[in-house]
């Protein structure tokens, strides 16, 4: 359940300021989200801080390219700085996104109100303090926002908001989600019919926030990487000294008995289609271009009994991840959402 949930939430983007219909939200010259509105338009003119460009609408408000930038602005602070590298199709779709994302987060918060859910003093501050450990104290906390010029008082807020929004869904999510016996059986037998942990070592090239003609040169240091391993180079070798996964290289770039879902997309999908032995070609993820060599793949072998609470975990957290989104989108039809392509 939480895994669904943080999937859901951590993608959504802090409120800030969503207008009412028929409002016009201005940005002030002279504050960090004019400056990066201005930049933007360089891109995007319809991002220029002196339009009024609606993205989304909605019976009860509309979303302006001037609020979103300014709650991406709040939400990532010096970051934000890396959008100014994008091509103007990335950019569009990235704002479209984080508007839907907005939109949503907002609608959530209305149905929290409604269903009068709170967050009590201390279960913000649990919050804050797990935060806070997983940067190194709360000093160290504090000192990684201010550099990313970005307010503990924003973050306060946020955080308080998704733990609402988290109790109001975790509520959806375990209504109905019950697994039936026919459907653990036929899981199972699914499972028993197909591999299920793959080995790989798999050597990776970097593309996060990288330019059009950086991720051209990364793919190419592949592709080169690629001939050298077809040719009989060691390619645990070749990953240990190119790989830019801290997680593998050292280990020759391998990951061991991964399950099935562990991975994204891409490399599952080269992870148990490639035959084993073999190289796969380049594979493009979120992080980056890849290239794998299959080791090894098996199939289970446990009794049914052995893995059926596994199972009724994993089908439970699936029902519940599709009734969150089914719940998710019955807010969007009732409030008539639409977004508005930049």
């Amino acid at each position: 359940m939480k895994q669904i949930l943080t999937v859901i939430m951590v993608s959504a983007l802090a409120v800030s300021a969503c207008a009412q219909k028929g409002e016009t939200v201005k940005l002030k010259e002279g504050t960090p989200a004019y400056a990066l509105a201005k930049d933007l338009a360089a891109t995007m003119p319809v991002l220029a801080p002196d339009k009024t460009t609606v993205i989304v609408e909605t019976k009860d408000f509309v979303i302006t390219a001037a609020e979103l930038i300014a709650a991406v602005r709040d939400n990532l602070g010096t970051r934000t700085d890396q959008l100014k590298t994008v091509d103007a199709g990335q950019l569009k779709s990235l704002m479209e996104q984080a508007a839907t994302s907005l939109a949503e987060r907002k609608l959530l918060l209305a149905a929290a109100a409604a269903a009068k859910m709170t967050c009590p003093p201390e279960e913000l501050e649990k919050a804050l303090q797990s935060e806070y450990s997983r940067a190194g104290g709360e000093p160290a906390f504090l000192e990684a926002l201010k550099t990313g010029d970005i307010s503990i008082d924003h973050v306060k807020k946020s955080v308080q908001e998704t733990i609402i929004i988290n109790k109001l869904l975790a509520g959806i999510a375990e209504k109905g989600a019950t697994v039936g016996e026919d459907e653990l059986r036929k899981a199972y037998d699914q499972q028993t019919a197909a591999d299920q942990t793959a080995t790989v070592r798999h050597i990776l090239i970097l593309t996060q926030g990288k330019n059009d003609q950086e991720k051209a040169a990364a793919k190419a240091e592949l592709e080169g990487l690629l001939v050298k391993a077809k040719a009989g180079a060691d390619f645990a070798e070749l990953a240990k000294q190119y790989s830019q996964d801290t997680g593998s290289k050292d280990n020759g770039g391998l990951y061991e008995n991964f399950p099935r879902g562990r991975m994204v997309k891409p490399f599952e999908d080269a992870a148990f289609s490639v035959p084993v032995g073999e190289l796969s070609g380049v594979v493009e993820t979120t992080f980056g271009y890849h290239i794998l060599k299959v080791i090894d793949r098996k199939k289970e072998t446990r009794s049914f009994e052995e893995v059926r609470p596994e199972l009724e975990q994993r089908l439970k957290q699936q029902k519940q991840g599709t009734l969150v989104q089914d719940y998710v989108q019955s807010l969007k039809d009732k409030a008539k959402f639409k977004l508005i392509a930049l």
